[in-house]
């Protein structure tokens, strides 16, 4: 690595100049952890949390997240995206949180699935919290990326 892309020269901070880039096909997944209890786990898997069905609203939280990610990072560029599946499964410690993101640009998703995955995240532990206030939120991460001059990369 050469360098943070975004400080300019001076050390000022910009938004990457991606003018140049070609468009292609990207996709990153993202993942994290809501640490719980099982039984708050089986609440929530139950459907009988008092604010309602948990997993659904985590999920679309998630999305409408993923596409509103350019205006919670500062320096992010707004991306028209063309897929986001974010998906809630239990776990033996929790709920985990996977989030797909696909577009067709000049810069990559990976910024789009944390924060689905991030806020998604928020979500359960928002609608969870009366059962289990102790809850944490754990390894927020990117799991792969697709697509662009960087190529593929795995964890």
């Amino acid at each position: 690595m050469t360098g943070l892309s975004h400080l300019d020269a001076e050390g000022h901070a910009r938004m990457v100049d991606v003018s140049a880039k070609p468009e292609t096909a990207r996709e990153a997944l993202a993942s994290g952890l809501v640490r719980m209890s099982p039984e708050t786990r089986d609440l929530a898997l139950s459907g009988g949390a008092r604010k309602g069905d948990v997993i659904a609203a985590a999920e679309i939280a998630g999305v409408m997240a993923a596409k509103r990610t350019a205006g919670l990072i500062p320096l992010c560029h707004p991306l028209a995206i063309s897929k986001a599946e974010v998906r809630v499964r239990p776990v033996d410690e929790g709920l985990e949180v996977t989030a797909r993101i696909a577009t067709t640009a000049q810069t990559g998703v990976e910024m789009e699935a944390l924060t689905a995955v991030s806020i998604a995240c928020l979500t359960l532990y928002d609608m969870l919290k009366a059962a289990e206030r102790d809850m944490t939120i754990e390894a927020v991460r990117l799991l792969e990326k697709t697509g662009g001059a960087s190529g593929d990369w795995r964890r």
